[in-house]
């Protein structure tokens, strides 16, 4: 691709979705159709997905920033449920599709059915993160469908490739079928236990922040190269990678991850940008060469699968909900749940660009593979336009028990209680010690950061202001900011009164800025 369109298509995607932050729009949503709006403008260049690059360049990095923000003991508190989703339905998704559209389209031979309903059976790890995060849901309900979507790809993947054997004429049967799906499994997480421990302990032993994020940047696509080089699963090696290192994040060096932090925030929005808008844009492509089944026939067999993949999902997420709970051992190991939180999830299960990249993998020798293409297509943009508007306002019908913010607070509130006093009882042990005489401004100044910090999650618990509905804590903060600006503009001007050069600006604006991090607390989305 040419160096100005490539430019294009991350700046318009970089606009589109900043601008759905002033709306309440996803940005996933707004980016899609913008790129279906962008591909009928005259001079628009046609951008063709190539798998080449969106499975071995883009994934990695999506997969690696969700699974490092996950949280390990909440996906493993909720395994059962993750992998109910992320396999069996997935296997199932396959198979249900599969034959539906087997059935519905005339001339589509069993094997290449099956090979579309592997193409989308997958719903989006990208998609499902964004929405998700969007919407505020209840935590368990968010841990399981982004759980889902981290592996699911793996599986998806895996029984493609099984389909496609079949289609092509060199399937080596169930058993073959089977011994592939746990080598990619087996193999991907294997791959992912040999790399982590070795990658985390270089982490810890890199001291120089530059090193450790150019490190960082490296490691979702080692982990996947590493992984489909002995034919495993790299998605799983990479998800499994990220988890352990974003599990141990705390023994890293505060500069490193106060770096990473920014540099995978930025990346991780440029690339969700991309790739939503990258499918909006492949109307085109899609369209293109799409042969005997056009018109109203094309748009009844999209209908069908769409119609096959939602209700399929909602076949398998009851079922999957309600029967283990019979044993009295899940009851005892998982919270309680009614119909709606199963409700949900069977309406969240919107398809991304992974399905689109494996479609656009399927060999030009297959039979009807511009079908393949077209059906995938209509169904990703049928899962995020339909699923994607509808879902806010179903889970404001049923009422979901918001997220409870003063509990909490209240938690927080309680751990740094706990981790105060163990600071001042360190504290103390230290300055009896000679060799660490402090003068008492100083020790006292160290003790007032400590209290600091304790206070400050308790004022949020307190009364408001009356004046301007912020907490005490909040108008600390805010004064702190407006007294480094004071701060940041003096130092401005001494530099361009030449009274300091630039390099003694730059210091002491890090300075400062170190301070503001420290006094701003994002506000939640």
């Amino acid at each position: 691709m040419e160096v100005l369109p490539l430019v294009a298509l991350v700046a318009g995607s970089a606009i589109v979705a900043g601008a759905a932050r002033w709306t309440r729009v996803s940005a996933p949503l707004l980016l899609v159709a913008a790129g279906l709006m962008a591909s009928y403008v005259p001079g628009v260049p046609s951008y063709a997905l190539d798998p080449h690059i969106v499975l071995p360049l883009l994934l990695p990095p999506l997969l690696y920033t969700a699974a490092v923000d996950s949280s390990y003991l909440d996906l493993r508190a909720n395994m059962r449920p993750v992998a109910m989703l992320s396999v069996g339905y997935v296997l199932f998704a396959t198979v249900a599709v599969g034959y539906v559209a087997y059935l519905a389209v005339p001339g589509l031979t069993l094997p290449v059915a099956l090979v579309l309903g592997a193409v989308i059976a997958p719903p989006d790890a990208v998609a499902a993160t964004a929405i998700a995060r969007k919407l505020g849901l209840p935590n368990r309900i968010t841990t399981i469908l982004q759980g889902e979507s981290l592996v699911n790809d793996a599986t998806a993947i895996t029984a493609y490739k099984v389909a496609l054997a079949a289609a092509v004429g060199v399937s080596a049967g169930w058993a073959g079928g089977i011994a592939e799906f746990l080598l990619a499994s087996v193999g991907g997480v294997g791959v992912g236990l040999v790399l982590m421990v070795p990658i985390h302990h270089l982490r810890k032993r890199l001291r120089e922040p530059l090193l450790q994020n150019t490190l960082s940047l490296l490691i979702p696509f080692v982990a996947y190269a590493a992984a489909e080089r002995v034919h495993a699963s790299g998605v799983l090696a990479v998800v499994v990678v990220a988890l352990y290192l974003g599990h141990r994040n705390w023994q890293v060096d505060f500069a490193t991850r106060l770096q990473e932090e920014a540099v995978w925030r930025m990346i991780a929005f440029i690339l969700e940008s991309v790739v939503f808008a990258l499918i909006g844009l492949q109307l085109p492509v899609v369209l293109k060469g799409l042969g005997e089944y056009e018109g109203w026939h094309a748009a009844a067999y999209a209908l069908i699968v769409f119609a096959a993949v939602v209700v399929a999902r909602f076949v398998w997420v009851f079922p999957a909900t309600f029967l283990p709970r019979l044993s009295e051992r899940v009851r005892r190991r998982e919270p309680d749940t009614n119909w709606k939180a199963p409700v949900i999830v069977g309406w969240a299960g919107m398809r991304g660009v992974v399905s689109l990249a494996i479609a656009f993998s399927v060999p030009i020798s297959v039979p009807h593979r511009n079908l393949i293409l077209f059906l995938t297509f209509t169904t990703v943009i049928g899962t995020l336009v339909v699923q994607g508007l509808t879902l806010p306002p179903l889970i404001r019908l049923l009422r979901l028990p918001p997220r409870d913010v003063q509990a909490e607070t209240l938690a927080e509130a309680q751990a740094q209680s706990e981790a105060s006093r163990a600071a001042e009882d360190r504290l103390a042990e230290l300055l009896a010690e000679p060799e660490n005489a402090l003068a008492p401004p100083l020790a006292e100044r160290l003790r007032t950061v400590m209290e600091r910090r304790r206070n400050a999650v308790w004022e949020r618990l307190g009364e408001v202001n009356p004046v301007t509905g912020e907490s005490a804590d909040d108008v600390y903060r805010r004064l702190a900011r407006e007294m480094i600006a004071s701060e940041r503009e003096v130092f401005v001007t001494l530099r361009d009164q030449r009274r300091i050069d630039d390099e003694m600006l730059r210091t002491l604006l890090r300075r400062l800025d170190l301070e503001e991090a420290a006094a701003y607390r994002e506000e939640a989305a």
